[in-house]
């Protein structure tokens, strides 16, 4: 039987259901989406799409390190946009975040995501033994 360690931590949202940040199982580390919310506030960021963006990603990392890896462990992402039109720019951010090889990747149109945030992203993430 696969021990599970939740993954917690004061540096990205607190969950706002019933769900961890992450949960690790072996060497994998499934991350629950995250949207902007800024953990310190609890507030979400709503100046502008990048913004929203960057502040996914900024918990996603904190969740990831938080987890004893790195963004650099991501082996699968899940995006969730609320308009395609937002695409080309998440490609530029990610780049911010990622560098080669990616992880891989699927993207959705939505109808609508928790908070009326524009943007969410879940990850998985591999850990060296």
């Amino acid at each position: 039987m696969t021990t599970k360690t939740i993954i917690s931590t004061e540096l990205a949202p607190a969950a706002i259901g019933p769900y961890s940040q992450a949960v690790k199982a072996g060497n994998t580390v499934y991350m629950s989406g995250q949207i902007p919310l800024n953990p310190n506030s609890m507030e979400m960021v709503t100046e502008s799409f990048e913004a929203q963006a960057v502040q996914v990603f900024e918990n996603l990392k904190a969740v990831a390190e938080a987890a004893g890896g790195s963004l650099a462990d991501c082996v699968k992402l899940t995006i969730l946009l609320s308009d395609l039109a937002n695409f080309a720019q998440v490609n530029e951010i990610m780049q911010r975040y990622f560098t080669q090889p990616y992880p891989a990747r699927a993207a959705y149109a939505v109808k609508a995501l928790p908070k009326d945030a524009d943007i969410e992203v879940e990850a998985v993430m591999v850990l060296a033994d």
